[in-house]
């Protein structure tokens, strides 16, 4: 599977959040093209952008008093328990589960919460500073 940034469907509309998306698709792709021995240093790096990712937008929804924090933090949350469990797994050498869901699970669950949680708290924060 190919992952790429794609303009009209990854696009938010807010610089910060955008930017941080594109990185987080780019450091994927890298894992998806990885050879076995650059594999596990990609995905520590993975899983480091994606914990300050994660921090980062906790933050604007507590800041702003966003009302879905609850739900949308639970699922960073998740996300963040598989990448570690998958993480001890590939101290182990069980590189192929680990590929599978850079290149299968993670794309789709990405694209999945881009376009429901992720917009959905762009629209509230536009909303906000319009007022």
């Amino acid at each position: 599977m190919t992952v790429s940034w794609n303009e009209s469907r990854h696009t938010l509309g807010m610089a910060e959040m955008d930017t941080t998306h594109r990185e987080f698709l780019a450091q994927v792709a890298a894992l998806i093209a990885a050879s076995d021995a650059e594999f596990p240093a990609l995905f520590q790096t993975l899983g480091e952008h994606t914990h300050a990712h994660f921090a980062a937008e906790q933050k604007l929804m507590r800041d702003s008093n966003y009302k879905g924090l609850s739900e949308h933090d639970s699922e960073h949350q998740r996300v963040l328990g598989e990448l570690q469990m998958l993480g001890r797994m590939l101290k182990r050498g069980q590189i192929t589960p680990v590929r599978e869901y850079v290149s299968e699970g993670l794309p789709k669950w990405f694209d999945t919460h881009l376009a429901m949680m992720d917009s959905a708290l762009v629209m509230f924060l536009k909303k906000q500073n319009a007022a």
